[in-house]
């Protein structure tokens, strides 16, 4: 069993910025796949970014890509987000999850372990 602890959600204004972490813990982390989601009332959670641990090969969401950056800390099991540019869109609850897959998967079914979720508040 992953286990996985996020921080770092809270308030900010349009144009600002902030960072996610999650720590994984549970198991050996040879290979796998790292990832964030994001979800608001009514919709779906949605892919966000993703990041492989054995090589660092990265996706995203069109929504968030040139404005986020997903890294990883192999040696402190940590994946992080770097949110720059923030819209009132991204305001949401994001999410950390893990997938046993080896390719940056965008699959909420290939994910099979689940953060409590952080909230991120993007508003003047």
């Amino acid at each position: 069993q992953v286990q996985l602890v996020e921080s770092g959600g809270g308030l900010v204004q349009p144009g600002g910025s902030l960072r996610l972490s999650c720590v994984a813990s549970g198991r050996t982390f040879s290979s796998m796949v790292m990832g964030w989601f994001r979800q608001t009332p009514g919709k779906e959670r949605e892919f966000v970014a993703a990041i492989t641990w054995s090589t660092g090969r990265t996706s995203y969401a069109d929504s968030v890509k040139g404005r986020f950056t997903i890294s990883r800390d192999n040696a402190k099991n940590m994946v992080n987000l770097q949110m720059n540019g923030l819209k009132p869109e991204d305001t949401a609850v994001y999410y950390c999850a893990y997938s046993p897959l080896i390719i940056p998967t965008r699959l909420r079914s290939n994910f099979d372990s689940w953060g409590q979720g952080t909230q991120v508040f993007v508003s003047s």
